[in-house]
């Protein structure tokens, strides 16, 4: 159906690409739409918290959350205390299943960490979701290790993408060392001790050479980025590295109408420019230099050139293989969550 639907809009259709797909999440389970989602008010998602207690303060929600996002203890309460009685329950049957296998085979192991995969575009919310789900779930009564991990350092440096004529595609697929990011998740996945991950520079727009930090066998490790959840042909000959998603035991999109990710963008840009652009060190200091009418021409340019192409070619495509997506309104709230059917 989504490639239906992005088919048309390729057409010229007169088709809004995001009400179409929510129109066919299955609202009550009649069969009405064919989907793999139900979807959920925030009203009748926010009962599944059942007896999950609420375990941050305000003080440090308003720590987790980006610029621009007013995300509170409230959401928290709506969203995340049910989203984490639901990723609960996973994690308790993946180290099940864990058991029974390693039973099974007659081998003996560590239990492989539970990844969770966050993915949607640029401005979204994704980075205050992955904060807000690694203290939530941290404070399990079971005390998981939880570690949070982002795409952005397995971008190539600046260097190299200016080498290959890939700057302007900075966040696109192939901007990313990939095999990095397999590597990476491989070595999380079969337990190894101290694996490390690269360190980016939003102040510097670039990774930071020789820096990382090192994951050491959590037991959930949270993996976000705007592509996570890339997919691609399959090979005629039937060889194929894996995906990235391969490794993840549960996956969430974070959702909102272009209309609103722009606004969001653009306003996020501009107070930006106000505050860390001014830092000559700031690789964005020419636009605190420029007047307010340049800096939001360019703003506006940056999205549509770039952050509006890589979503709807790259980013949007990847959300029906999520498990859990999260709609946002143009208040920047949850206002439906679609979980994928069993």
């Amino acid at each position: 159906m989504h490639d239906v639907i992005a088919s048309g809009k390729n057409l010229g259709l007169n088709i809004d690409v995001d009400q179409a797909f929510w129109d066919t999440v299955d609202q009550d389970g009649s069969g009405k739409y064919v989907s793999p989602y139900r979807m959920f008010s925030v009203p009748d998602w926010e009962a599944f918290r059942a007896d999950t207690p609420l375990t941050l303060t305000e003080d440090e929600v308003r720590r987790l959350r980006s610029m621009n996002d007013p995300v509170s203890l409230d959401e928290v309460q709506r969203i995340y205390l049910s989203l984490s009685r639901l990723l609960s329950s996973h994690v308790e049957s993946a180290q099940a299943l864990f058991e029974q296998r390693r039973k099974f085979l007659n081998f003996i192991g560590n239990k492989t960490p539970f990844i969770i995969g966050i993915a949607g575009s640029v401005a979204v919310g994704k980075s205050t979701t992955a904060r807000i789900l690694k203290e939530v779930l941290a404070r399990w009564p079971s005390s998981p290790k939880v570690a949070l991990v982002t795409t952005d350092g397995f971008l190539k440096p600046n260097a190299m993408l200016q080498q290959e004529g890939l700057m302007e595609r900075k966040g696109f697929p192939e901007s990313y060392d990939v095999a990095a990011v397999l590597r990476f998740l491989s070595n999380i996945k079969a337990g190894v001790k101290h694996v490390a991950a690269p360190v980016y520079s939003h102040f510097k727009y670039d990774v930071i050479p020789d820096e990382y930090i090192y994951i050491d066998r959590p037991d959930i490790l949270i993996f976000e980025g705007i592509n996570v959840l890339q997919s691609r042909e399959a090979p005629l000959e039937g060889t194929s590295i894996p995906l990235v998603s391969d490794f993840f035991d549960f996956s969430i999109y974070v959702d909102a109408e272009e209309r609103f990710v722009e606004e969001w963008y653009i306003s996020r840009f501009m107070r930006l420019r106000e505050t860390a652009f001014s830092d000559p060190a700031s690789f964005f200091h020419r636009y605190y230099l420029a007047s307010e009418e340049d800096a939001l021409k360019a703003a506006q340019g940056l999205w549509a050139r770039i952050n509006l192409v890589n979503l709807r070619e790259n980013i949007r495509p990847t959300r029906p293989r999520a498990d859990l997506i999260l709609k946002k309104g143009a208040s920047h709230l949850v206002e439906k969550v679609a979980l994928r059917k069993l």
